[in-house]
Protein backbone atom coordinates (compact mmCIF):
# COMPACT_ATOMS: atom_id res chain seq x y z
CA UNK A 1 0.00 0.00 0.00
CA UNK A 2 1.21 3.05 -1.12
CA UNK A 3 1.73 6.04 1.77
CA UNK A 4 0.09 9.46 1.27
CA UNK A 5 2.83 12.12 0.26
CA UNK A 6 2.30 13.90 3.50
CA UNK A 7 2.67 11.29 5.61
CA UNK A 8 5.77 9.78 3.72
CA UNK A 9 7.23 13.27 4.20
CA UNK A 10 6.77 13.26 8.04
CA UNK A 11 8.54 9.90 8.27
CA UNK A 12 11.37 11.44 6.35
CA UNK A 13 11.25 13.96 8.62
CA UNK A 14 11.96 12.05 11.87
CA UNK A 15 15.05 12.82 13.91
CA UNK A 16 17.56 9.88 13.41
CA UNK A 17 17.43 9.26 17.24
CA UNK A 18 14.17 7.35 16.88
CA UNK A 19 16.33 4.72 15.18
CA UNK A 20 18.63 4.34 17.26
CA UNK A 21 17.06 1.88 19.44
CA UNK A 22 16.53 -0.42 16.71
CA UNK A 23 19.32 0.49 14.40
CA UNK A 24 21.63 -3.13 14.41
CA UNK A 25 19.40 -4.42 17.12
CA UNK A 26 17.67 -7.05 15.99
CA UNK A 27 16.49 -8.74 18.95
CA UNK A 28 13.36 -6.71 19.35
CA UNK A 29 14.41 -4.46 22.30
CA UNK A 30 11.60 -3.08 24.31
CA UNK A 31 13.25 0.78 24.39
CA UNK A 32 16.12 2.26 25.67
CA UNK A 33 16.20 5.31 27.96
CA UNK A 34 18.39 7.64 29.44
CA UNK A 35 20.09 6.94 32.53
CA UNK A 36 20.54 10.07 33.65
CA UNK A 37 17.51 12.74 33.67
CA UNK A 38 20.15 15.96 34.07
CA UNK A 39 23.39 16.08 33.79
CA UNK A 40 25.60 12.96 33.87
CA UNK A 41 27.96 12.83 36.95
CA UNK A 42 31.53 14.03 36.18
CA UNK A 43 30.88 14.52 32.56
CA UNK A 44 33.47 15.97 30.92
CA UNK A 45 32.54 17.98 27.50
CA UNK A 46 33.07 16.30 24.47
CA UNK A 47 31.97 14.85 21.03
CA UNK A 48 30.05 11.57 20.92
CA UNK A 49 32.05 9.04 19.90
CA UNK A 50 30.21 5.94 20.73
CA UNK A 51 31.15 3.12 18.36
CA UNK A 52 28.26 0.17 17.79
CA UNK A 53 29.62 -2.87 15.79
CA UNK A 54 27.32 -6.38 14.98
CA UNK A 55 28.23 -9.37 13.60
CA UNK A 56 26.51 -12.74 13.81
CA UNK A 57 28.10 -15.82 15.24
CA UNK A 58 26.47 -18.65 13.58
CA UNK A 59 27.82 -21.13 15.97
CA UNK A 60 25.30 -19.26 18.75
CA UNK A 61 23.10 -18.05 16.35
CA UNK A 62 22.83 -14.91 17.54
CA UNK A 63 24.02 -11.22 17.23
CA UNK A 64 26.95 -10.07 18.88
CA UNK A 65 26.58 -6.19 19.21
CA UNK A 66 29.87 -4.43 20.60
CA UNK A 67 29.62 -1.05 21.78
CA UNK A 68 32.57 1.49 22.65
CA UNK A 69 33.40 5.02 23.91
CA UNK A 70 30.05 4.71 25.68
CA UNK A 71 29.36 8.42 26.57
CA UNK A 72 25.74 8.74 27.24
CA UNK A 73 24.64 5.99 29.65
CA UNK A 74 21.23 3.93 28.81
CA UNK A 75 19.44 1.36 30.05
CA UNK A 76 17.45 -1.13 27.51
CA UNK A 77 13.84 -2.24 29.18
CA UNK A 78 12.26 -5.65 28.63
CA UNK A 79 9.31 -6.04 30.24
CA UNK A 80 7.47 -9.49 30.75
CA UNK A 81 4.24 -10.13 29.53
CA UNK A 82 1.85 -8.27 32.42
CA UNK A 83 0.07 -11.85 33.08
CA UNK A 84 3.16 -13.58 33.56
CA UNK A 85 5.25 -10.54 35.68
CA UNK A 86 6.46 -11.82 39.07
CA UNK A 87 7.34 -8.21 40.15
CA UNK A 88 11.17 -9.61 40.41
CA UNK A 89 14.06 -7.37 38.20
CA UNK A 90 17.21 -7.47 37.34
CA UNK A 91 19.99 -4.90 36.12
CA UNK A 92 22.29 -6.87 33.84
CA UNK A 93 25.68 -5.81 32.60
CA UNK A 94 27.36 -6.97 29.88
CA UNK A 95 31.26 -7.83 30.26
CA UNK A 96 34.05 -6.33 28.04
CA UNK A 97 37.02 -5.74 30.21
CA UNK A 98 36.16 -2.41 31.13
CA UNK A 99 37.06 -1.37 26.80
CA UNK A 100 33.56 -2.28 25.37
CA UNK A 101 30.36 -3.82 26.19
CA UNK A 102 29.03 -7.47 24.75
CA UNK A 103 25.64 -6.01 24.80
CA UNK A 104 24.07 -8.55 22.75
CA UNK A 105 25.01 -12.42 23.85
CA UNK A 106 25.71 -10.75 27.51
CA UNK A 107 23.11 -8.45 27.37
CA UNK A 108 19.76 -8.11 25.43
CA UNK A 109 19.29 -12.01 24.81
CA UNK A 110 19.59 -12.78 28.71
CA UNK A 111 16.88 -10.17 29.15
CA UNK A 112 14.77 -11.87 27.01
CA UNK A 113 15.21 -15.08 28.80
CA UNK A 114 14.24 -13.20 32.21
CA UNK A 115 11.18 -12.25 30.50
CA UNK A 116 10.00 -15.89 29.73
CA UNK A 117 10.19 -16.54 33.17
CA UNK A 118 8.31 -13.11 34.33
CA UNK A 119 11.42 -11.25 35.28
CA UNK A 120 11.53 -7.49 34.12
CA UNK A 121 15.17 -6.65 32.82
CA UNK A 122 17.02 -3.99 32.14
CA UNK A 123 20.11 -3.95 30.12
CA UNK A 124 22.72 -1.41 31.05
CA UNK A 125 24.82 0.55 28.50
CA UNK A 126 27.89 2.32 31.37
CA UNK A 127 30.16 4.32 30.95
CA UNK A 128 33.81 2.89 30.22
CA UNK A 129 36.99 4.25 32.14
CA UNK A 130 37.86 7.17 29.90
CA UNK A 131 39.66 10.96 30.80
CA UNK A 132 37.92 12.24 27.57
CA UNK A 133 34.38 11.75 28.83
CA UNK A 134 34.65 11.65 33.18
CA UNK A 135 36.59 13.21 35.52
CA UNK A 136 36.59 9.97 37.90
CA UNK A 137 37.35 6.88 35.25
CA UNK A 138 37.31 4.24 38.19
CA UNK A 139 33.73 5.43 39.60
CA UNK A 140 31.81 6.08 36.30
CA UNK A 141 30.98 2.30 35.95
CA UNK A 142 29.57 2.04 39.28
CA UNK A 143 27.99 5.13 39.35
CA UNK A 144 26.04 4.18 36.26
CA UNK A 145 25.28 0.77 38.36
CA UNK A 146 23.90 2.47 41.51
CA UNK A 147 22.03 4.78 39.07
CA UNK A 148 20.17 1.87 37.09
CA UNK A 149 19.02 0.05 40.57
CA UNK A 150 18.47 3.60 42.10
CA UNK A 151 15.90 4.20 38.33
CA UNK A 152 14.36 0.79 38.57
CA UNK A 153 13.41 1.10 42.07
CA UNK A 154 12.15 4.71 41.39
CA UNK A 155 9.63 3.53 38.43
CA UNK A 156 8.90 0.29 40.44
CA UNK A 157 5.07 0.97 39.95
CA UNK A 158 5.71 2.05 36.46
CA UNK A 159 7.23 -1.18 35.53
CA UNK A 160 5.34 -3.93 37.64
CA UNK A 161 8.25 -4.09 40.00
CA UNK A 162 9.02 -5.02 43.85
CA UNK A 163 11.55 -2.60 44.74
CA UNK A 164 12.59 -4.88 47.20
CA UNK A 165 13.23 -7.48 44.29
CA UNK A 166 15.97 -5.98 42.30
CA UNK A 167 18.51 -7.88 41.76
CA UNK A 168 21.84 -7.45 39.31
CA UNK A 169 23.71 -9.37 36.95
CA UNK A 170 26.77 -9.27 35.18
CA UNK A 171 29.31 -11.46 33.06
CA UNK A 172 33.11 -11.50 33.46
CA UNK A 173 33.87 -7.47 34.04
CA UNK A 174 30.13 -6.56 34.18
CA UNK A 175 29.99 -9.50 36.79
CA UNK A 176 33.03 -7.03 38.49
CA UNK A 177 30.97 -4.09 38.41
CA UNK A 178 27.70 -6.20 39.55
CA UNK A 179 29.72 -7.28 42.33
CA UNK A 180 31.20 -3.75 43.47
CA UNK A 181 27.89 -2.67 43.58
CA UNK A 182 27.31 -5.36 46.23
CA UNK A 183 29.81 -5.00 48.33
CA UNK A 184 30.96 -1.51 48.04
CA UNK A 185 27.77 -0.66 49.46
CA UNK A 186 28.66 2.13 51.79
CA UNK A 187 30.07 4.34 48.75
CA UNK A 188 27.44 6.43 47.59
CA UNK A 189 28.56 7.52 44.13
CA UNK A 190 25.74 9.51 42.56
CA UNK A 191 22.88 12.28 43.78
CA UNK A 192 19.80 9.87 46.11
CA UNK A 193 17.81 13.00 47.96
CA UNK A 194 15.08 9.82 48.35
CA UNK A 195 17.52 7.82 50.14
CA UNK A 196 16.06 4.83 47.90
CA UNK A 197 18.67 1.77 48.59
CA UNK A 198 21.26 0.80 46.24
CA UNK A 199 21.62 -2.35 47.41
CA UNK A 200 20.87 -4.85 44.95
CA UNK A 201 18.74 -7.56 46.41
CA UNK A 202 20.47 -10.56 45.35
CA UNK A 203 23.94 -11.01 42.26
CA UNK A 204 24.11 -13.00 39.71
CA UNK A 205 28.32 -13.04 38.56
CA UNK A 206 28.91 -15.53 35.33
CA UNK A 207 32.35 -15.94 34.83
CA UNK A 208 32.99 -12.67 36.48
CA UNK A 209 36.41 -10.48 37.42
CA UNK A 210 36.58 -10.83 40.99
CA UNK A 211 40.30 -10.40 42.24
CA UNK A 212 42.95 -8.11 42.01
CA UNK A 213 45.13 -11.28 43.56
CA UNK A 214 47.92 -11.01 40.35
CA UNK A 215 48.01 -14.96 40.59
CA UNK A 216 44.29 -15.08 39.56
CA UNK A 217 43.67 -11.50 38.05
CA UNK A 218 42.44 -10.12 34.58
CA UNK A 219 44.92 -7.30 35.11
CA UNK A 220 43.82 -6.00 31.46
CA UNK A 221 40.00 -5.07 33.31
CA UNK A 222 41.86 -3.53 36.31
CA UNK A 223 44.17 -1.35 33.94
CA UNK A 224 41.34 -0.36 32.17
CA UNK A 225 39.44 0.43 35.30
CA UNK A 226 42.11 2.02 37.29
CA UNK A 227 45.30 2.70 35.09
CA UNK A 228 48.61 0.51 35.35
CA UNK A 229 50.21 2.68 38.19
CA UNK A 230 47.23 1.91 40.54
CA UNK A 231 48.71 1.24 43.79
CA UNK A 232 48.43 -1.61 45.98
CA UNK A 233 45.72 -0.31 48.15
CA UNK A 234 43.70 0.89 45.07
CA UNK A 235 43.70 -3.03 43.30
CA UNK A 236 42.83 -3.99 47.32
CA UNK A 237 39.86 -1.64 47.00
CA UNK A 238 38.42 -3.10 44.19
CA UNK A 239 39.48 -7.02 44.76
CA UNK A 240 36.13 -7.68 45.75
CA UNK A 241 36.31 -11.13 47.48
CA UNK A 242 38.30 -8.38 50.11
CA UNK A 243 34.73 -6.53 50.57
CA UNK A 244 32.40 -8.87 51.14
CA UNK A 245 29.74 -8.33 54.40
CA UNK A 246 26.97 -9.90 56.12
CA UNK A 247 25.52 -7.41 54.24
CA UNK A 248 26.21 -8.57 50.90
CA UNK A 249 23.40 -9.48 48.98
CA UNK A 250 22.78 -13.66 48.28
CA UNK A 251 24.69 -14.97 45.32
CA UNK A 252 24.38 -17.07 42.37
CA UNK A 253 28.67 -17.82 40.12
CA UNK A 254 29.10 -19.58 37.30
CA UNK A 255 32.52 -20.27 36.00
CA UNK A 256 34.39 -22.78 33.82
CA UNK A 257 37.12 -24.36 34.96
CA UNK A 258 39.13 -24.27 32.02
CA UNK A 259 38.60 -20.21 31.60
CA UNK A 260 41.78 -18.76 30.85
CA UNK A 261 40.71 -15.63 30.63
CA UNK A 262 39.02 -15.64 33.67
CA UNK A 263 40.25 -17.70 36.01
CA UNK A 264 37.53 -19.98 37.90
CA UNK A 265 39.23 -19.09 41.01
CA UNK A 266 37.75 -15.37 40.95
CA UNK A 267 34.12 -17.07 41.56
CA UNK A 268 36.18 -19.42 44.36
CA UNK A 269 37.67 -16.85 46.30
CA UNK A 270 34.44 -14.62 46.18
CA UNK A 271 32.01 -17.99 47.42
CA UNK A 272 34.40 -18.54 49.99
CA UNK A 273 34.29 -15.16 51.66
CA UNK A 274 30.44 -15.30 50.94
CA UNK A 275 30.25 -18.45 53.02
CA UNK A 276 32.60 -16.92 55.74
CA UNK A 277 30.66 -14.29 55.92
CA UNK A 278 27.02 -16.73 56.07
CA UNK A 279 25.39 -15.24 52.89
CA UNK A 280 23.29 -17.20 50.93
CA UNK A 281 25.49 -18.37 47.71
CA UNK A 282 25.91 -21.09 45.31
CA UNK A 283 28.54 -21.85 43.13
CA UNK A 284 28.52 -23.70 39.70
CA UNK A 285 31.94 -24.84 37.64
CA UNK A 286 31.81 -26.70 34.77
CA UNK A 287 34.50 -28.60 33.63
CA UNK A 288 35.03 -26.88 30.36
CA UNK A 289 33.14 -23.78 28.69
CA UNK A 290 36.22 -21.20 28.37
CA UNK A 291 35.35 -17.73 28.72
CA UNK A 292 32.26 -15.19 27.31
CA UNK A 293 29.80 -18.48 26.46
CA UNK A 294 27.38 -16.06 27.86
CA UNK A 295 23.41 -17.94 27.87
CA UNK A 296 24.69 -21.51 26.51
CA UNK A 297 28.22 -23.77 27.23
CA UNK A 298 28.16 -25.52 24.58
CA UNK A 299 29.85 -27.99 25.92
CA UNK A 300 27.26 -29.17 28.48
CA UNK A 301 23.68 -29.91 27.78
CA UNK A 302 23.26 -28.36 31.67
CA UNK A 303 22.19 -24.58 30.89
CA UNK A 304 23.21 -22.22 34.04
CA UNK A 305 20.27 -20.20 33.64
CA UNK A 306 17.86 -22.93 34.49
CA UNK A 307 19.88 -23.59 37.52
CA UNK A 308 19.74 -19.64 38.14
CA UNK A 309 16.03 -20.05 37.73
CA UNK A 310 15.64 -22.34 40.49
CA UNK A 311 18.20 -20.62 42.69
CA UNK A 312 15.72 -17.41 42.24
CA UNK A 313 12.81 -19.39 43.12
CA UNK A 314 14.60 -21.65 46.21
CA UNK A 315 15.38 -17.92 47.96
CA UNK A 316 11.69 -16.58 47.14
CA UNK A 317 12.51 -14.08 44.34
CA UNK A 318 10.30 -15.57 41.83
CA UNK A 319 7.00 -15.30 43.84
CA UNK A 320 3.76 -14.34 42.13
CA UNK A 321 2.55 -11.26 43.61
CA UNK A 322 -0.45 -11.08 46.06
CA UNK A 323 -4.04 -10.84 44.23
Amino acid sequence: MNLPKITFCLLLLLPLSFFKVTAGFSQNTNMEIPLYAGRIPNEVPGPDEEKIESSVDEARKTEMIRISKVRKPTLTVFLPAKDKANGTAVVICPGGGYGRLASGHEGYDVAKKFNEQGVAAFVLKYRLPDTKITSNPELAPLQDAQQALLLVRKRANEWNVNPERVGILGFSAGGHLASTAGTHLQKVTIPNKDNISLRPDFMMLIYPVISSDKEIAHMGSYYNLLGKEASEAKLKEYSNELQVTAQTPPTFLVHASDDNGVKSENSIRFYQALLRNSVPAELHIYQQGGHGFGLINRTTKDLWFERGINWLGANGFLKAPAP
